[in-house]
């Protein structure tokens, strides 16, 4: 562990910040390439739509299974050592969907996919806290809203480069098409699709080892929690338990709604696209991550000149209510949305009903780092282990998209978003009144 220390100043802050961004973007790439990846799996594998969905599941329960365990890592290691171990760990699993593809084996893709969330679990753990902490508490949100922007930039961009490497000529392949072919024609294209998965995935993984080893020798400092840690000491919580802190447990439960509604967002409109025979559903994803990213981007011009960061959390949460109740409502047959809002710039359309789905891309942006900064606050030595409770909330992407999934099989995809209202409504709770309570 380095025994350099981060202090506030813009020197001290800048390298981190640039470390971190890079991180940051992986996250975006790695984690949003599940919305391409859900759909071609379902081809490949010939999954139903809730099978498709355990690709969500097995990646998003490693934060659930392997945060507390990761911390206890962080503590022993730092930051920086932690980060680098945590990028070998997501080559790894990049590396074993090689073998995966060539077999075509779903428990490989599974495996694979627990493995990379293990790795990002880690990284998760170490710098989502590391960013709110290496400035000054008042500006924590828009160092996140910054970071956001790298990761779903990297969002939007994933399906883009995934359709381009990995499909190729096969981009406007749809369970559909293959299963009107002749059986051998079937085995024959299925296993194309399976074999252009390889190279994009060796050299991801090449990447990713490359990065940490730079990161290893980055020179990156550790966090400086001391005065915190008085704090806590004079108000005789030092020794307490983690769920002494009744704003990052409230805090985990939003994080658990939020990230089940973003991934539903990300993960499924490719799904939706495909059930309404849109050509190209595999590339939807990137329209819900532009609408994240213009989220990001109103976060950091109108906090705080013109709304406050709770403000704009509860804005956030009832909008996400409201396009939840109007996804099943609107005509799959009409692109009026899509017309007014973005079709004036050229950018292809898209039926009513993904239109709303894209923009929950927008509802959902301003909640991590809204969220962040309000649970940790005040935290000190138990920072570890409150970043390592809130990646648990990750769960949630793993958790509500198998429910959607479930509901979706029995009522459709279009009717399975009404099961989001509930979600975002416990977000609302956490912006008027969770995120204040300090005392159980």
């Amino acid at each position: 562990m380095t025994t350099g220390k981060t202090s506030s100043s813009g020197s001290a802050v800048l390298l981190p910040m640039a470390i971190i961004g890079t991180l940051f973007f992986v996250f975006g790439f790695i984690t949003w390439l599940n919305g391409a990846l859900i759909p071609f799996l379902q081809i490949v594998c010939q999954l139903s739509g809730m099978e498709a969905l355990l690709i969500a599941f097995s990646f998003y329960i490693a934060y659930v299974v392997m945060a507390l365990p990761m911390s206890f890592v962080l503590n022993k290691t730092g930051y920086r050592n932690a980060m680098s171990l945590g990028l070998v760990m997501i080559a790894a699993g990049c590396f074993l969907f090689v073998p995966a593809a060539e077999t075509q084996t779903f428990a490989l893709f599974i495996t694979a996919q627990f493995i990379v969330g293990s790795g990002l679990t880690i990284l998760q753990t170490a710098s989502n806290p590391y960013l709110v902490k290496i400035g000054p508490s008042e500006t924590a949100a828009a160092r996140i809203s910054i970071m956001g922007l790298l990761n779903k930039g990297a969002g939007w961009l994933a399906p883009v480069v995934f359709t381009a490497l990995v499909l190729g000529e096969f981009s406007g392949v749809t369970a559909q098409s293959i299963a009107a072919l002749p059986e051998a024609e079937q085995a024959a294209q299925i296993q194309s699709l399976a074999d252009s998965l390889v190279t994009p995935y060796i050299g991801m993984a090449v990447a990713l080892l490359l990065l940490a080893v730079a990161l290893r020798f980055s020179g990156l400092p550790e966090l400086d929690l001391d005065k915190e840690d008085e704090s806590l000491d004079a108000s005789g919580m030092k020794n307490g338990s983690i769920l002494q802190f009744p704003q990052l447990v409230l805090g985990v439960a939003a994080l658990f709604f939020y990230v089940g509604v973003e991934v539903i967002a990300g993960d499924t409109i490719g799904l939706a696209g495909s059930e309404l025979g849109v050509e190209g559903a595999l590339g939807l994803t990137s329209y819900t991550m532009f609408f994240m990213v213009i989220g990001y981007t109103l976060g950091l011009v109108l906090i705080p000149r013109v709304l406050t960061q709770h403000q704009l959390l509860t804005l956030s949460a009832v909008l996400g209510m409201l396009l939840a109740v109007a996804i099943p409502f609107t005509d799959p047959a009409s692109d009026n949305i899509s017309t007014v809002i973005w079709g004036w710039t050229g950018v292809t359309t898209l039926p009513d009903p993904l239109a709303c789905i894209a923009l929950l891309g927008l509802a959902n942006a301003i909640v991590w780092p809204a969220v962040w900064p309000l649970a940790l606050e005040g935290l000190g030595k138990f920072t570890a282990r409150g970043s390592a409770l809130l990646i648990m909330g990750i769960a949630g992407g793993a958790v509500l998209p198998m429910v959607f999934g479930a509901i979706a099989d029995a009522y459709g995809v279009l009717n399975a978003y009404w099961m989001t209202i509930p979600c975002y409504g416990f977000i609302l709770f956490y912006a008027l009144k969770g995120c204040r309570i300090k005392h159980w």
